[in-house]
């Protein structure tokens, strides 16, 4: 037997647009790139992936905070996922830096080696 009305059965769940999402991921991730542009000119070369792999956990970091803020699920969710993706993305990054220019970020000590 067919059932004529079917929309009591299915209901529709609201979801926040994932265009959403993307755009603010674009957005982080351009502030990211304007802030990494800002900073080298303020620090030599090689020292400038390591500081771009702060910028990207501390952004993280930031992103995990407003997720924390943010009290409905949907909209959470997205702010966990950007955060997560921000730090995973830093994480892949801080592979490709080789340990000296971690020793060039914070200048030369009076200690012998």
């Amino acid at each position: 037997m067919a059932l004529p009305d079917r929309s009591p059965m299915f209901r529709a769940v609201s979801r926040v647009p994932s265009v959403l999402g993307k755009e603010l991921m674009a957005g982080m991730l351009l502030a990211t790139l304007v802030a990494g542009l800002g900073i080298r000119h303020l620090m030599p070369a090689d020292a400038l992936a390591p500081a771009i792999v702060t910028l990207l956990f501390a952004v993280g970091a930031t992103t995990a905070g407003l997720a924390l803020l943010c009290r409905t699920g949907p909209l959470r969710t997205l702010w966990f996922d950007l955060a997560g993706s921000l730090t995973f993305i830093g994480v892949v990054l801080s592979v490709l830096i080789d340990p000296d220019q971690l020793i060039r970020l914070f200048g030369a000590s009076d200690q012998p080696e």
